[in-house]
């Protein structure tokens, strides 16, 4: 069928036609955004997932619900190699000279605005990626020590007492968090709690991998009670068919029960990879509905293109040592998988491999479920490794 009205749409990040199964979420979300609007106790949330559950969307359609809201918002993404405090100030700014627009919280947007140039500048020493514009001088004595920990709490109080004037609460949409260093992380919690003891309307909504939840609890120990961790997965059966078959709906067209039947056991029900299949179905069928034979033919097509652009940019980043210790994983199965096994596979003791696993963990690509296991953050990255590196040839290398 014609691929320029092909309603699917696979990429990282990019909205999909018909957003299911997260209703739940997105509902628990702006509760906690309410509440702490009108100064009540609300914890933050930080979603955790593998990669391909839709983490970063999510985020993104919640932002777009909170801005429809009245809510002022901040969008971080936070990649590697980059510190919190150069990611916040820049977007932090913004936010604050929206809110000084207002007449009403004109006094204290500003002494924000000084108080967010007293961080930059008391920061530069340490975190020298730090670039920000300043709106006004730094006022002497407010966010200006120089340490993480005190600036962060003072620049977020006196931004929420400028979103509290307004009758508003500033929203932290922090992707990757994952990524964060631990001090920062640590900072971060420190000034959310410190914004929930004043009441102040100051409030995180998060995303990353599984990895989050023990990052933030050996951050803070009382991370815990200040957080919800909900898990994202696969989409339900009845979602997943739903975003199948509604957005193909809209042109006319349908899919046969099989047709869906064989995409929800190649893609496990993974959003991003439904996209990819529902694309790729579309293209090959030539007419409606879309058969079980489209699909075979459009999976070929489909593993080749995220052999060649997820799942390679992965394994691209990868040393030898890490790819042979994937490659050990994909050999057990999808996972998680015991360290021992693991070794057992390559022919090393487990304190051995210990460097190779922690800096898979570092990169993202594994976590750790309980201790002593290790899983893939990436679904079907089993599969893949079993393809680029087929035999036992990668064992010798």
């Amino acid at each position: 069928m014609d691929p320029v009205t092909n309603p699917f749409s696979p990429g990282a990040g990019t909205p999909p036609p018909e957003l299911t199964g997260r209703d739940e979420i997105r509902e628990t979300v702006r509760i906690a955004l309410e509440r702490c609007r009108r100064g009540l106790s609300a914890r933050s949330v930080l979603m955790v997932g593998l990669r391909g559950v839709g983490k970063t969307v999510l985020l993104d359609r919640m932002r777009l619900d909170a801005e429809k809201l009245g809510f002022q918002t901040l969008r971080i993404e936070a990649p590697e190699g980059r510190s919190l405090p150069a990611l916040l100030a820049p977007q932090l700014r913004q936010s604050l000279l929206k809110l000084s627009r207002s007449e009403a919280a004109k006094e204290l947007a500003q002494r924000a605005l000084r108080a967010l140039a007293g961080f930059a500048k008391g920061l530069k020493l340490n975190y020298q990626d730090i670039e920000v514009g300043f709106d006004f001088d730094p006022e002497p004595g407010l966010a200006d020590n120089g340490d993480l920990e005190q600036d962060l709490q003072a620049l977020l109080l006196v931004a929420g007492q400028a979103a509290q004037k307004l009758g508003t609460a500033l929203v932290l949409f922090i992707d990757e968090l994952q990524y964060v260093p631990e001090e920062q992380l640590a900072a971060l919690i420190m000034a959310l709690h410190r914004a929930a003891q004043e009441q102040l309307p100051v409030i995180l909504v998060g995303a990353g991998l599984p990895q989050l939840r023990g990052r933030m609890g050996r951050a803070k120990s009382y991370a815990e009670r200040l957080f919800e961790f909900p898990e994202l997965g696969p989409l339900p059966r009845e979602s997943a068919i739903q975003a199948l078959a509604a957005p193909v709906a809209k042109h006319g067209v349908s899919f046969e029960a099989a047709a869906l039947e064989s995409i929800l056991r190649d893609t496990l029900g993974y959003p991003y990879f439904l996209q990819e299949w529902g694309k790729h179905s579309w293209e090959v069928a030539t007419s409606s509905p879309i058969r079980a034979l489209d699909v075979e033919r459009a999976s070929k097509l489909t593993i080749a293109a995220l052999d060649e652009s997820f799942f390679r940019v992965r394994f691209d980043r990868l040393t030898p040592s890490e790819k042979r210790y994937l490659r050990a994983m994909s050999d057990l199965g999808p996972g998680p998988h015991r360290s021992g096994d693991i070794a057992k596979v390559l022919g090393k003791v487990v304190s051995s491999l210990a460097p190779v696993r922690n800096h898979l963990i570092i990169k993202g690509m594994v976590w750790s479920p309980s201790h002593g296991d290790t899983g893939f953050t990436v679904p079907l990255f089993d599969e893949f490794m079993m393809r680029i590196l087929p035999g036992d040839s990668w064992q010798d290398e």
